[in-house]
């Protein structure tokens, strides 16, 4: 069994760097990053115990448009379930803030090879 906890909205720049660098080069700097946490509808991370293990986000307009942003999960992680949580805590906000009964767009960025 395993002790996963989901926190919303407190994914330090810190943290998202160091789960950047842990499955892509070189990351963006911790003043970008620190930007773009202030500037994110929604950040959901999972820590196993104490350590972070994966995170994502979501930006968008609120109305018509969210993007689902920088999904990753520490690689000894993947494959176990983790990125299906961090998926379903999105679309849970999405559903949960968008104007009732009317289209919503949810796309998902995600690299080239990441693509399945």
């Amino acid at each position: 069994m395993n002790n996963y906890v989901i926190k919303y909205n407190e994914l330090s720049a810190e943290d998202f760097i160091y789960l950047w660098e842990s499955v892509w080069d070189e990351s963006p700097s911790i003043d970008q990053v620190k930007l773009a946490m202030e500037n994110t509808l929604f950040r959901v991370s999972v820590f196993d115990g104490e350590k972070i293990i994966a995170m994502a986000r979501v930006i968008g307009d609120k109305g018509l448009s969210y993007y689902i942003k920088d999904v990753v999960v520490l690689p000894e992680y993947q494959g176990k379930g983790v990125g299906r949580i961090l998926i379903n805590e999105l679309l849970k906000y999405v559903n949960d803030n968008g104007i009732k009964n009317t289209d919503i767009y949810v796309e998902l960025c995600a690299m080239p090879k990441n693509v399945v």
